[in-house]
């Protein structure tokens, strides 16, 4: 079951990460919500993170301290 986030607004939203490569050929894991699930679903959420919404209501990951 795919990690989910339900807003101060009662809007739920997706966890999901896509491996980019890079300009320089490095590569880089990226972490996004999305309303509906697509493939790259994450079950929880990485070691390490934490999520948290901005001023309008978007869930955004954050490193934890």
């Amino acid at each position: 079951m795919a990690f989910s986030h339900t807003n101060s607004k009662g809007v739920a939203y997706i966890l999901h990460s896509r491996t980019t490569t890079l300009k320089n050929g490095n590569s880089q894991t990226i972490y996004f919500f999305s309303k509906t699930e697509k493939e790259g679903a994450l079950d929880a959420v990485p070691a390490g993170y934490e999520v948290s919404e901005s001023k309008n209501g978007l869930p955004v990951l954050k490193r934890s301290k």
